[in-house]
């Protein structure tokens, strides 16, 4: 005699474990693989920048250090300069040294970010990867404010946190428009947009 197969009674445990594998399934292979191999690199960029924003908030990126510097890379330039137009304009350069190097910062985690959480059908840009990346760069303007606190020669402000954190933003909405950009120019037709690549 053949033996027929044994069928196992069907549970309402049974159904749900099957959903359960399904919907595991489709979840895996909407999001790919986390943290692929190469993901790492982008992170030197980042960490190294990081490493650099450590470094300008010590003693020596003090306003009394660059400033004896620069005042006499001005003078020999353009010559005999004024100490309170020079204030003034040490002041801006400072503060656009903040912003710019907020700013790279969060482009760095950005991209950082997209290489170890690619998602698929996402495209260029993603509000995960944005709002992770603007998050770091705020704590990382945090800590830095905080501490410039525990140096003599510096001082934490809380004002530029808001313009470091500013220019995080700002950066993050540059990426935004521009890959936003870049994909609907690859594909005006069918408004297809390109998977993170880990590489780019």
């Amino acid at each position: 005699m053949s033996s027929l197969p044994v069928r196992r009674p069907t549970t309402r445990w049974s159904k749900k474990a099957a959903n359960l594998s399904e919907s595991t399934t489709e979840v895996a292979q909407s999001t790919g693989t986390w943290f692929p191999s190469g993901a790492w690199k982008q992170w030197i960029p980042a960490l190294i920048w990081i490493g650099v924003i450590t470094v300008e908030s010590t003693d020596m990126f003090s306003s009394e250090h660059t400033g004896s510097v620069l005042y006499v890379i001005a003078t020999r330039i353009l010559g005999p300069v004024s100490p309170v137009a020079f204030d003034i304009w040490h002041h801006y350069v400072r503060k656009t040294g903040h912003f710019v190097g907020f700013a790279v910062l969060s482009y760095l985690l950005f991209r950082a970010w997209r290489a170890t959480l690619p998602l698929r059908g996402i495209g260029l840009w993603s509000l995960a990867w944005a709002r992770v990346s603007l998050l770091m760069s705020v704590m990382v303007a945090t800590l830095d404010e905080w501490h410039q606190t525990t140096i003599a020669s510096r001082t934490g402000n809380f004002a530029d946190v808001v313009l470091d954190s500013s220019a995080a933003l700002a950066a993050q909405l540059v990426l935004w428009w521009f890959l936003r950009k870049r994909a609907a120019y690859r594909y005006p037709a069918t408004d297809q947009r390109v998977t993170a690549n880990p590489e780019d």
